[in-house]
C-alpha cells in the first residue's frame, strides 16, 4: 500500500507561482509513475502531467510550458512546479501512482492522494 501526502496548495493571483510537492510512504516510489490530475467544480478530473520512473515527462496541452513536474527518488517526492498562473487554473490537484497503464487514463493509476485545493485569482 502507498500512501500519497499532497501539499502546496493555495491562493494565489493570477500570473503567480506555486509549487506543489506529493511525499509517498512506500520506499519502492521508484518503481512508480507518478501522475499529476485536477479536478475543478462540476468537472471531471483531467490529466495534468506524469514522470517516468526515469525521468521522461509528459503534459496536458493547457499546461505545457507552464508547469514541469520532477521527482526525487531519494526523498520519495514528486513536485509540480506551477507558473503563470490562470483562473482556469483552479482545482483540486491530485498525485497518483502507477506500476503500468495509460499515463493519461486515471483508473489505471494504483494510488492517489486525498489533493491539495489550487486557487488562482484574477
Amino acid at each position: 500500500q502507498v500512501q500519497l501526502v499532497e501539499s502546496g496548495g493555495g491562493l494565489v493571483q493570477a500570473g503567480g507561482s506555486l509549487r506543489l510537492s506529493c511525499a509517498a510512504s512506500e520506499r519502492t516510489f521508484n518503481n512508480y509513475a507518478m501522475g499529476w490530475f485536477r479536478q475543478a467544480p462540476g468537472k471531471e478530473r483531467e490529466f495534468v502531467s506524469i514522470i517516468w520512473i526515469r525521468g521522461n515527462t509528459d503534459y496536458a496541452d493547457s499546461v505545457k510550458g507552464r508547469f514541469t513536474v520532477s521527482r526525487d527518488n531519494a526523498k520519495n517526492t514528486v513536485y509540480l512546479q506551477m507558473s503563470s498562473l490562470k483562473p482556469e487554473d483552479t482545482a483540486v490537484y491530485y498525485c497518483a501512482a502507477q506500476r503500468r497503464g495509460g499515463p493519461r487514463i486515471a483508473s489505471d493509476y494504483d494510488y492517489w492522494g486525498l489533493g491539495t485545493q489550487v486557487t488562482v485569482s484574477s
